[in-house]
Formats: structure tokens, C-alpha cells, sequence
């Protein structure tokens, strides 16, 4: 990592700015909520921008409207509103029209996890991975940094059907350097870290948590992997399998809840179809079912829900 830190939906809409420049087809859907470089859009392609207002359930019926005319539609709103809200209008419009229509629909999501850390549980998110993961036809894309988000507009305007970009709301230090990029789009994952023994399988702002945890390790001579999960939906499963393979252990670190179908669902599903179960042992680090009202710094948050950088470390000692 290094110290350069910009936001995700920054380097995403500049990105999209100038992808609209070069095609005239791509639509962007904003739910009343706004950016600097939002603002440029607007100014600059009026007609290919369309605020909705605080009315999420018909932003995405809109968006599968243009879709249905041949436009690849962004729809720009904040997490826990433009999965929860309008759940059954992502159900009946993306899911299942896909099957029948062929369109292209991106839902942008902004405050991931616990990104909004002074907004409480009604604007945190703990819950889209599960639910998103749970609709055929739609792909969960979970960006650890700003290179990565700016990449995938050129792959959501690539590949038709629905989905879904969680995008942390802090600005966050910036992992990837550019050349690594084709791999974790083209696998949906990334080994950042080669270990021994014990892998943290980590996606979003978990990333940045797994590779201090890593480098605390590392000082006491003891080699952690460290897997950044990118796709959660559609992953290159062979290659998953043979990085898996040589760990005893697997962490897997995420801002959602635990058991409930969200990163630790995947990897059990993955390794049970995979046939590894007898080599592995898992443990889940995630939120547990309730929800907090403590505002604050990000680690503090981490900390009142037991995930914080030393309780994990302390249970990963445990399985050392």
C-alpha cells in the first residue's frame, strides 16, 4: 500500500465522465445524492443525466426503462438505500428481466460496511452482500481501493445483466498499482500476500485490515496470505482452489454479517463443492447479529463489534 488516498466513487465517475465523452449510450441515475465530479457529469451531458431524487425504488425502474432502449445505465445511490429500499424492483427489473432481455444495468453503491461511521446503522450496511449475492443475474463487485473502482466502469459497460459495486465512502489507501489490475478483474480475486499455515480471505475496507494484521505477523517472522476477494459472485474457481489448497486455516474478513450469507457463506460453499473440506478450517470474522449505535473512528466501531485489528489478531494466534 501506499499513502495516497482518494475516495472510490471519485476515481469511478471520472472514469465514467470520460467514457461518456467516447459513447453516447451511457446513461448515469442519481438518487438525490451528489459529488464534485457528479456535478461535472451533469454540466456536461445533461442529456445522459437524470437526478431521480430520494426515490430509489424508481430509479431503478427508470434505469431498466432506458436499459430496455439500448442505453448501459449507471444507478448512483448510497448502499443500504439502493439495495434494501427497492429490493423487489431489483428482483423483478434486473434479475429476472435478464433472462428474457438482454440489458446493462450498473447499481453504484456508496458506504460499504461501516463507512459512514458518524451516521449510524440506518446508513451503515452490513447486509448487501447477502442479499445481493442471493439474485441470479446480478454480480457483486467489492473494490478494495480507487484503482480498482475506476477499472470497473469498462468492465460493467462490457458485460450485460445487472450489477452491483459497493463503494467505501472514506477515502482509503491505494493498494493496486495499474499492471495488477487485468488479474483481479479477469479472476475476481487477488493474492496479495503468499503465507503459511493461515490465509485472510478479506474483501473492501477488510483488505487494508488484513494486510496490517499481515505486517504484524511478519515482524514476528510469521508469513500470514492475505486474498483479496473482489467478485463476489463470479470467480476463477480453479485457480482459487489451488491457492486455497496449501493454507490449514482460512480468516475471512468482512464489514457484513456473520452466517448469513455473505463472504464465509461463499468460501464454505466454495469449499464443500471444491471438495477441500477435510484440509480446512475456517473462521469467520464479521459482524455479529446486532446492531450498534457508537460513533466514531472506523477501528473503534471495529472494536465494539470484536472485529478490531487486535481481537483478530488475537484469534488468529489462537489458531497458530
Amino acid at each position: 500500500m501506499n499513502n495516497f488516498k482518494i475516495a472510490m466513487r471519485d476515481s469511478f465517475l471520472s472514469n465514467l465522465h470520460s467514457e461518456m465523452k467516447e459513447h453516447k449510450d451511457i446513461f448515469l441515475l442519481s438518487a438525490d445524492f451528489g459529488s464534485p465530479v457528479l456535478d461535472k457529469i451533469r454540466t456536461d451531458y445533461p442529456d445522459h443525466f437524470i437526478n431521480i431524487g430520494i426515490a430509489e425504488q424508481n430509479l431503478i425502474n427508470v434505469g431498466t426503462g432506458l436499459a430496455l432502449e439500448g442505453f448501459r445505465v449507471f444507478m448512483y445511490a448510497i448502499a443500504p438505500f439502493i439495495t434494501m429500499r427497492c429490493y423487489e424492483q431489483i428482483r423483478v427489473n434486473i434479475s429476472i428481466l435478464h433472462q428474457i432481455r438482454r440489458i446493462n444495468l450498473t447499481m453504484v453503491g456508496v458506504g460499504a460496511g461501516c463507512s459512514y461511521v458518524v451516521s449510524g446503522p440506518t446508513h451503515q450496511c452490513f447486509e448487501d452482500i447477502s442479499i445481493m449475492r442471493t439474485l441470479p443475474n446480478i454480480e457483486v463487485l467489492s473494490p478494495s481501493d480507487a484503482t480498482i473502482s475506476a477499472s470497473l466502469v469498462r468492465y460493467c459497460l462490457k458485460n450485460e445483466g445487472g450489477k452491483y459495486l459497493r463503494l467505501d465512502a472514506q477515502n482509503l489507501e491505494t493498494i493496486y498499482p495499474r499492471e495488477k489490475l487485468t488479474n483481479i478483474i479477469s479472476d475476481g480475486f487477488f493474492e496479495l500476500l503468499s503465507g503459511e499455515g493461515v490465509c485472510m480471505l478479506a474483501t473492501g475496507y477488510m483488505t487494508h485490515k488484513a494486510l496490517k494484521i499481515a505486517e504484524h505477523f511478519k515482524k514476528q517472522n510469521k508469513k500470514i496470505g492475505v486474498i483479496d476477494i473482489l467478485n463476489l459472485t463470479k470467480f476463477n474457481t480453479k485457480e482459487l482452489k489451488r491457492l486455497l489448497h496449501k493454507y490449514q486455516h482460512i480468516v475471512t474478513m468482512e464489514e457484513g454479517f456473520c452466517g448469513r450469507g455473505g463472504l464465509d457463506a461463499l468460501l464454505y460453499n466454495f469449499i464443500n463443492e471444491n471438495n477441500l473440506e477435510r484440509d480446512i478450517n475456517i473462521v469467520p470474522i464479521g459482524i455479529p447479529l446486532k446492531y450498534g449505535f457508537q460513533l466514531g473512528q472506523r477501528e473503534d466501531i471495529h472494536e465494539y463489534y470484536g472485529i478490531g485489528i487486535n481481537q483478530t489478531i488475537e484469534k488468529i494466534n489462537k489458531i497458530l
